[in-house]
């Protein structure tokens, strides 16, 4: 499998003007041989956050965030590395190059980019039909009565197809493109015994879009009460798979991530009307069934999931597959009490942002949506009815945290309901049948502290662990250019070769500060010059597990070539050892960011130790720490152009 070249990728780098790209997230004002403004990754009132034009790195003196391009943009678009570097290149006009491309690996890639253009270009000619014809003012006036304005369906490139069966087709002829390639792009279908033809017509056109926006396919709608299917969706083929598709995601991307959540919907027009009402962190599965690809790319996107999907018992049951695969993933999955026969579209239409905003801030874990499901459908005029919601609640119940108020709630409610002794409904938790629901919804993380700040967006705290699309901010890793071109290796975590697999230890042991230890080892490893000082200089008290601990000393033994030597026997410290020297080799490093990374770490280590002299009421510790941390600060200063 292909690499870029570290040489297109420093390219990338240079080619950056830092100032510009952070300027897009948040207003910078020059002081001195610096850039400062407000932290777009913690809600602040006075600016801390720094910009070094020169290095082109960021630091935020109030939470800590640090890093270059590559990790700002992971971090503000929710991009992996691979999404990120091709976000700048593409951005600043760089050429990615590839290393060993095979020839067939090469042939493939061009032809999806020819697919791309061509569904590029149908979706361009869908819009203007949608707002230049006459035609389609049937669509418009039903978008229009769904209470959907022109200025979020233009935001969605929402269009309209033609009646007239082959517009789509001719005009791709004209530009170059084949009759083949329309078919694979799935816009042209054979006809019963005819020529072929444009395979949406008349019907409304919801572009669907990767992460990064590069359309894929098409949903369309049917504006006519004859018209059947309702729905018509691109046919699986080389570019488009419905079990990977979420509908929106490169819109809701950016500010899930900064929510730390996102919310899960059926259709196109949910998203759109919660985005227009300013819930902009929304996507579609476009159908009940929430997939593993699906959740995989919901997890690289924010740590919490919201299902807000419609309130029938295939709603529901949709709600309770998905919270089996997301304790796998680290996500903790809640489920939204959606009134029933109502979409989000209808209630935020009906009841206002505000309906919609307090269902979303009282999202409940799966085994409390259970219990309540079956307290709802159970027969309770009969003792054997209340007998067999009786034997459903108890794993339910037994699915929660011991000694929690969420578990005195259930007991509580179904004892009433079923009007029984709360004791009948622990007794037999225990040995009752396991339940295949995890005990915080599907989450082994705590749940994210939220507040009132906007329409019903939590935001996380300053500092917290984001998704691992977001971190860490100074990134390597193996960047593969196929993953980024829609291949099965793309939905493997940290998948960087061909062979390579998801590794659930590594997930367990790299939390957001062991990320940046990683990251930090690795550009010891690719500076040379400055990293064997560098790792003389980080003590045990530098890392966060005794798993890194084990790395650096593995490094500082075996610094020419790490892995040559043999390999550790704990099998995650040697996991660990290929994966720095993987990123080392994978991305050029600049000396600043080195010393950089090493402050992140000091300044972690203070505050590591700032803690416990505070448990211990050490008040002279207290002191001498507090020193340190002025001193390390004043470091990140100077780093970062800033007059001490």
């Amino acid at each position: 499998m292909a690499l870029y070249t570290r040489e297109s990728i420093e390219r990338t780098k240079e080619a950056v003007d830092m100032v510009e790209l952070v300027g897009a997230r948040t207003d910078l004002r020059r002081v001195g041989a610096r850039f400062t403004g407000r932290c777009p990754f913690h809600e602040e009132r006075t600016p801390s956050f720094s910009v070094s034009a020169e290095h082109k790195l960021y630091h935020c003196f109030g939470c800590g965030e640090s890093g270059d391009a590559i990790g700002f943009v992971s971090a503000t678009e929710a991009l992996d590395f691979p999404g990120a570097v091709e976000f700048l290149a593409d951005r600043y006009g760089v050429e990615l190059e590839r290393e060993d491309e095979d020839p067939r690996q090469e042939e493939r890639r061009r032809r999806r980019e020819r697919l791309r253009a061509l569904l590029e270009r149908t979706t361009a000619y869908y819009e203007r039909y949608m707002w230049d014809s006459r035609e389609a003012a049937i669509a418009r006036e039903h978008l229009t009565a769904r209470g959907l304005g022109e200025e979020v369906l233009r935001r969605f490139r929402v269009g309209f197809a033609p009646a007239v069966g082959d517009r789509v087709l001719a005009g791709a002829l004209r530009d170059g493109f084949t009759v083949e390639e329309a078919t694979a792009a799935g816009l042209a279908s054979a006809g019963r015994g005819g020529p072929p033809g444009d395979r949406f017509r008349d019907r409304i056109t919801f572009p669907l879009a990767d992460a990064r926006g590069r359309v894929l396919g098409f949903g369309a709608r049917a504006v006519r009460e004859e018209q059947r299917p309702k729905y018509l969706n691109t046919s699986e083929n080389e570019l488009y798979h419905k079990g990977r598709q979420l509908f929106g995601i490169d819109h809701a991307r950016a500010p899930a991530a900064r929510a730390g959540r996102v919310v899960v919907v059926e259709g196109y027009t949910d998203v759109l009307a919660l985005s227009q009402a300013g819930l902009p962190e929304v996507v579609a599965i476009m159908g009940t069934a929430l997939t593993s690809e699906q959740l995989a790319e919901l997890s690289r996107t924010a740590t919490t999931v919201l299902l807000a999907l419609d309130a029938d018992r295939a709603g529901r049951e949709a709600m309770l597959r998905a919270a089996r695969g997301a304790a796998e993933r680290g996500v903790e999955l809640l489920v939204v009490d959606m009134p029933e026969g109502r979409d989000p579209a209808e209630l935020v239409a009906a009841d206002g942002v505000e309906a919609v905003s307090s269902r979303l801030g009282g999202a409940m874990t799966v085994p409390e949506f259970e219990v309540r499901r079956v307290l709802a459908d159970a027969d309770l005029s009969s003792p054997r009815g209340r007998d067999r919601a009786l034997t459903a609640v108890r794993p339910l119940v037994d699915a929660t945290p011991e000694r929690s108020a969420v578990r005195d709630e259930l007991v509580r409610m179904a004892a009433d309901r079923l009007d029984v002794p709360a004791e009948y409904v622990r007794a037999g938790a225990r040995s009752g049948t396991p339940s295949s629901f995890p005990a915080g919804g599907g989450a082994s993380r705590p749940r994210s502290r939220t507040t009132a700040s906007g329409p019903g967006v939590p935001r996380s705290e300053p500092g917290a662990a984001r998704p691992e699309s977001g971190a860490p901010r100074a990134y390597s890793g193996a960047v593969s250019a196929d993953r980024a071109e829609g291949s099965d290796a793309a939905h493997a975590p940290n998948a960087g070769t061909a062979d390579a697999a998801p590794r659930p230890a590594m997930r367990t042991v790299l939390d957001l500060a062991g990320r940046a230890e990683c990251a930090f080892l690795a550009m010891c490893l690719a500076e040379p010059s400055l990293g064997r000082s560098f790792l003389g200089r980080v003590e045990d008290e530098h890392f966060s597990s005794a798993a890194l601990r084990h790395v650096r000393d593995h490094l500082r033994e075996h610094f020419e070539d790490p892995l040559a030597a043999p390999s550790p026997d704990d099998p995650t410290v040697a996991a660990l050892v290929t994966e720095v020297a993987m990123r080392a080799d994978a991305e050029p490093f600049s000396a600043a960011a080195l010393r950089l990374g090493f402050l992140q770490l000091d300044l972690r280590r203070v505050e590591r130790q700032q803690r416990g002299a505070r448990q211990a009421r050490d008040y002279g510790r207290q002191r001498e720490l507090a020193a340190e941390r002025d001193r390390v600060q004043r470091d990140f200063a100077e780093l970062m152009g800033q007059t001490a």
